[in-house]
């Protein structure tokens, strides 16, 4: 299939149909050459990323949007404006390949007008562009629930966070301590070619100064290496995982955290819930590349008492459901996909989540609440409601006013992350 016209399907898929970019973008590769395989993520990337650019733009050249089962052809001009705005490749040949893609989305007779409007986006680019910009969604590519709430809950710092999540992101490893430390593996890396920096706080962590396929990688296949971003790498950090002790990871789909607390502390049993079937198959698939092994449970953390009937857990990592609002620069989906009225939904089964996991957790005990959201409701606000309404529960090195961290998409390099750490009082 011709690439633009994956492209525009999959855009069709997830703005018009509400499907994840995640599941639409693999399936679309399967349909065209794997050397083609980065452009396409390349301008689905992009196409999300500047969507209300590009749609403002598009409004402007449009007498009349297309509807219906034409509406896949508004997003192949979308294709076509991200290329000859935002990408090198040479302008005759974008047009050429965006228009010869009707042909493959079975409405040839649409060439002459996908045609005209990317030759009229040219002749008035300039002029275009900044008719775009004149609205804060087109400026800031984000849709206007979101930017209130950034508004509102970072006045000082939202631009930062806003150019954060319209950036490309950084491929962060994270070394498997099992097999070499981290400066043992970066010298292998260094003898490759692959350039990478270091994390002041992520003792695993690695970041790539160019991203590569991790077939490049010296031994990831034999499980020495992982990709997980630094912010989420700091949950072992918090969670600080001892030597026999019996741990619960919470909501732990794809299952790197589960990996994590097993390589930096083999002497534990790991016990890893999700209630996603399918999700929990690339946990099983991650354990399997890095040889380690856990009792992995399809089940859904709101009732314990349906999927476990052992002792209690010394700790518990609750990597909590949430709106994914920190890890926007991985998906830029999330922005056209969420919306504001989902942040109250999420909270609330936070709530019922975090309030069943208390029980599970011995006295004394360590349960560390994560989410990849900068949302505060789900965050800052979620874990002060707890602590008021739990009287054995104790909030570890922080501010119990400002409980937790909360990290800004960008900080380190990292992606938007939030931490808690509560302990359990032992009477």
């Amino acid at each position: 299939m011709n690439v633009r016209a994956a492209a525009a399907k999959v855009v069709y898929q997830v703005v018009d149909q509400g499907q994840s970019l995640s599941n639409a973008l693999p399936a679309a590769q399967q349909d065209i050459r794997e050397r083609d395989h980065a452009l396409l993520q390349e301008i689905c990337y992009g196409v999300l990323r500047w969507l209300p650019r590009l749609e403002s733009v598009t409004n402007q050249l449009m007498d009349k949007p297309l509807k219906g089962k034409q509406r896949v052809f508004h997003h192949l001009i979308l294709v076509g404006l991200y290329q000859l705005g935002y990408m090198r490749i040479p302008a005759h040949a974008a047009v050429a390949e965006t228009v010869n893609a009707t042909k493959n989305l079975k409405k040839p007779q649409l060439r002459g007008l996908i045609n005209a409007v990317l030759r009229n986006y040219q002749r008035q680019q300039d002029s275009l562009d900044e008719q775009s910009l004149s609205h804060d969604a087109g400026k800031y590519g984000h849709p206007g629930w979101l930017l209130k709430l950034l508004k509102q809950s970072y006045p000082t710092q939202f631009e930062s966070v806003v150019d954060a999540n319209n950036t490309k992101a950084p491929m962060w490893l994270r070394v498997n301590r099992r097999h070499h430390s981290r400066d043992e593996y970066r010298e292998l890396l260094d003898a490759e070619g692959i350039a990478t920096d270091l994390h002041p706080e992520a003792q695993d962590a690695l970041r790539l100064h160019i991203p590569c396929d991790v077939s490049k990688l010296p031994g990831f296949a034999d499980g020495w290496v992982s990709v997980q971003d630094a912010a989420a790498q700091l949950s072992v950090e918090y969670l600080a995982p001892q030597a026999g002790e019996l741990i619960l990871d919470c909501c732990a789909a794809p299952g790197g955290k589960t990996a994590h607390i097993m390589e930096r502390q083999p002497e534990t049993q790991v016990v890893a819930i999700d209630c996603d079937e399918q999700r929990l198959a690339r946990v099983h698939d991650n354990l399997q590349r890095l040889k380690l092994d856990a009792k992995v449970l399809c089940a859904d953390a709101r009732y314990p008492a349906q999927w476990w009937q052992g002792e209690q857990f010394d700790r518990i990592l609750l990597d909590a459901p949430c709106s994914a609002t920190g890890v926007i620069r991985r998906h830029p989906d999330i922005k056209w996909l969420r919306r504001a009225d989902d942040i109250e939904a999420l909270a609330q089964l936070q709530a019922e989540i975090v309030d069943a996991m208390w029980q599970q957790l011995k006295p004394g005990g360590t349960l560390v609440y994560a989410t990849c959201s900068i949302t505060p409701q789900e965050n800052s606000e979620q874990v002060k409601a707890f602590l008021g309404r739990t009287s054995d529960a104790k909030l570890i090195d922080s501010d119990p006013a400002q409980p937790g961290r909360q990290i800004l998409p960008g900080e380190h390099d990292m992606d938007g992350f939030y931490y808690a750490v509560i302990r359990k009082a032992l009477i």
